[in-house]
């Protein structure tokens, strides 16, 4: 999955601390970027306004790194994070370091665990693994974050926390940080605005996705969540990004992305 941000008007800063992060993103279903044509994908991704993008999925961690960033580079286009998972990290950290530096990343998130490792029990273990992983990253010059669904509010303990709770409490709050999805946060039956203020400096980014009001996923401005309500916390949260993905668009995606791009902008995010 390739997902890409767009910028600010020329000329304006929009930074953590300004109610607005760095820059609004945007991302495409992972078959858009894949081969043939990734290239030609990020093309399209700049000539709507986009100036960052994220990677994730759809066999990027085996393509060509430094074809990519020179398509980046070209196009004027950075790469703040990469998603990587938990087997890749655990089997050879140095090449993902390797991976994130030619794209130009300085953030690796972990997107996604298994059914099967969500056992309370195991995610102890797991928080441990996070905490040291985010340590080795920051000597390497990289940042670290944990990238939810809606399975880490749902999954408790026995002792009534949730997979969520864990993280929170049990992660380092100095190296661990939270990319926000937003649709699963209110999938899971979650206030989004409280789960922000739970965590002031502590989110990297959000996954912005709308949904409509029966949970349907659809391109921001096409659903009922209220972004500029949500994005009015920025500051507290100390969110860098907004990365826009729509995990269910339809064919041919772009088109997707540019709608949720300008009803960004029209909201001033």
């Amino acid at each position: 999955m390739l997902r890409s941000q767009a910028p600010s008007p020329p000329h304006r800063s929009w930074r953590a601390g300004r109610r607005r992060a760095r820059s609004v993103s945007s991302s495409i279903p992972c078959a858009s970027c894949s081969p043939p044509d990734p290239i030609g994908t990020l093309e399209k991704v700049a000539a709507i306004g986009y100036r960052e993008v994220e990677y994730g999925g759809g066999g990027y961690d085996k393509m060509d790194h430094a074809a990519l960033r020179k398509a980046m580079d070209r196009l004027g286009l950075k790469c703040p994070s990469i998603h990587v998972g938990y087997e890749a990290l655990a089997a050879d950290l140095g090449a993902v370091v390797r991976m994130a530096k030619t794209l130009g990343a300085d953030t690796i998130v972990l997107p996604w665990l298994t059914p099967a490792m969500r056992d309370p029990e195991g995610f102890k273990r797991l928080i441990g693994d996070f905490n040291r992983w985010a340590g080795q990253l920051k000597q390497a010059g990289l940042g670290f974050a944990y990238h939810n669904h809606d399975f880490e509010f749902t999954v408790k303990a026995p002792d009534g926390r949730s997979l969520f709770d864990m993280l929170v409490a049990d992660g380092d709050p100095a190296l661990v940080k939270i990319e926000l999805d937003l649709f699963w946060t209110i999938a899971a039956g979650e206030d989004a605005k409280a789960v922000i203020k739970r965590l002031p400096g502590r989110i990297y980014a959000y996954h912005v996705k709308d949904r409509t009001a029966d949970g349907k996923m659809v391109s921001v401005g096409a659903g009922v969540v209220d972004f500029a309500d949500i994005f009015a916390l920025n500051k507290q949260a100390g969110v860098k990004h907004l990365y826009v993905e729509n995990d269910q668009a339809p064919a041919p995606y772009l088109p997707d992305i540019k709608a949720s791009f300008d009803h960004l902008r029209r909201i001033g995010a």
